[in-house]
């Protein structure tokens, strides 16, 4: 089968010398954006540390009973754009993608992001998954040129950072 392209937006079609006409191939228009679901006051304005970054996700995360993964969003002065549920798993996982966690941090225009998941039985030792996609992610973010700052697991009210335990 061999296809030969006309200028009259029609494709032909050659199959044993006879031609069929084919329609034009409808192409959809498209735009992605962010949409505001909420907002919350952030006091502080910067995030300078890990324990600036609890602060934030421990409100989204502190008590579910399922893991979930958050992605904040930071601008060059390293202050919160967006918050954004990137993946909302079972009692102990969660998979997360690496185009899921990017999305909002690149529709944020973020120079850095920092996530966050839980583990709802409290302990917050972080798993070889764990460690696995954060390397994941910092090769991702810098491929994207996004500062990464930060992996906080959190647990009942307490949070390790992957970047203080020297793993980032």
């Amino acid at each position: 089968m061999k296809n030969s392209y006309v200028c009259n937006d029609e494709v032909q079609i050659s199959s044993g010398g006879k031609s069929k006409p084919m329609p034009a191939k409808r192409v959809n228009i498209v735009s992605v954006r962010l949409v505001k679901e909420a907002s919350i006051l952030y006091k502080n304005r910067r995030v300078g540390s890990p324990s600036d970054g609890y602060k934030i996700f421990k409100e989204f995360l502190e008590d579910l009973d399922r893991e979930a993964f958050i992605v904040l969003s930071l601008d060059n002065k390293n202050q919160p754009v967006s918050i954004n549920l990137a993946h909302l798993g079972n009692i102990n996982s969660s998979i997360v993608s690496m185009p899921c966690i990017m999305r909002a941090a690149i529709l944020s225009n973020a120079a850095s992001i920092m996530v966050a998941h839980n583990h709802p039985s409290g302990d917050v030792e972080p798993s070889s998954s764990d460690r696995t996609t954060t390397l994941r992610l910092v090769e991702v973010c810098e491929l994207m040129g996004i500062n990464f700052l930060d992996h906080l697991i959190i647990g009942h009210d307490s949070y390790v950072s992957l970047r203080e335990e020297g793993f980032i």
